[in-house]
């Protein structure tokens, strides 16, 4: 019988607000519920507010069959909320409110015993912007068996002393290529290669596993000192939320289970592409749709190569 991964992530859990609609969101709720459906056995920390919106958070979690037991509710803060801004090729920028309920996660035995148990712990640079969830995380990271850091720099939201604590904590680190330059240039790196960079990092902050997404360009990752990479996939783009946070938990879910890094990538790459197809950071995507598209995506190599070929 195959074992679950036992997933824990931390951090925000929100609503991302769009012209005429909104969305559950939130990078940590998002990888989450991705590492769901992908069959994984995963618990939530964070905190909501007293209001609405907190009740339909929690309601969406535990309908996913996501632990919410550390998922706390504030009377005096409000529920997350985002305001996205998607420019014309459905790339998107963030207004984030603060004070909300998640920038106040409280550490509790039950967080701990939550980590504790977990195969791994996911968190992200946001949730450090308010010392009350930067204190708990920092105890959680001290006692979590495998930690995993999802960078996503929101400005003006973090400090480079933060990042440096959160990056030396790491086990595995995801960056955008963006993200990568920058921190790199502030850790003292001249360097201009994509390559040479993740090197830089792997080795200044002692973590063997870092992987870079590209955007349309796919993503690259550094494994045990090896280069895997996928070039990414050409679909019509609705919108990137949550694009980067289904990838992340698709290659965690992978690279976890044993299998082989460059199909890890592939795989990871694809369920990116097939987000970004869709409406909002969570879309249900089937088993059979993967299958689908990572199908048509070899036939479409193959004709491809035999025509080069003639």
């Amino acid at each position: 019988m195959e074992t679950k991964l036992k997933a824990v992530c931390f951090g925000e859990i929100l609503f991302d607000v769009f012209l005429e609609h909104k969305k559950i969101g939130g990078a940590p709720l998002n990888v989450a519920t991705r590492l769901k459906a992908l069959g994984g056995e995963v618990a939530m920390i964070s905190a909501v507010g007293d209001d609405a919106n907190g009740e339909k958070l929690a309601t969406y979690l535990n309908n996913l069959g996501i632990n919410t037991d550390g998922v706390a509710v504030k009377k005096n803060y409000p529920t997350g909320i985002v305001n996205v801004i998607l420019n014309e090729k459905g790339n998107a920028s963030y207004d984030i409110h603060y004070p909300s309920a998640w920038d106040k996660i409280e550490n509790s035995s039950i967080n701990t015993t939550i980590v504790e148990n977990a195969d791994f712990l996911v968190y992200g640079s946001l949730s450090c912007r308010d010392a009350v969830s930067k204190n708990t995380l920092a105890e959680l990271l001290a006692v979590a068996k495998y930690k995993i850091f999802d960078i996503n720099l929101r400005v003006p939201h973090y400090t480079k002393k933060n990042i440096l604590d959160l990056l030396y904590a790491a086990d595995f680190i995801k960056f955008n290529d963006e993200e990568l330059y920058e921190i790199c240039e502030g850790l003292g790196s001249e360097i201009k290669s994509l390559e040479q960079n993740i090197i830089f990092i792997a080795e200044k902050t002692n973590t063997d596993t870092v992987c870079v997404t590209l955007g349309a360009h796919g993503a690259i990752l550094y494994y045990n000192k090896k280069f895997y990479r996928n070039s990414g996939f050409k679909v019509n783009v609705v919108d990137t939320v949550g694009s980067g946070d289904s990838f992340l938990a698709s290659l965690i879910t992978q690279l976890l289970s044993g299998n082989n890094p460059q199909d890890a990538i592939n795989f990871a790459s694809a369920i990116g592409a097939i987000v970004a197809q869709h409406e909002g950071a969570n879309p249900v995507i089937s088993t059979a749709e993967i299958k689908d598209f990572l199908d048509g995506f070899e036939q479409q190599k193959r004709n491809s190569e035999k025509h080069f070929n003639q």
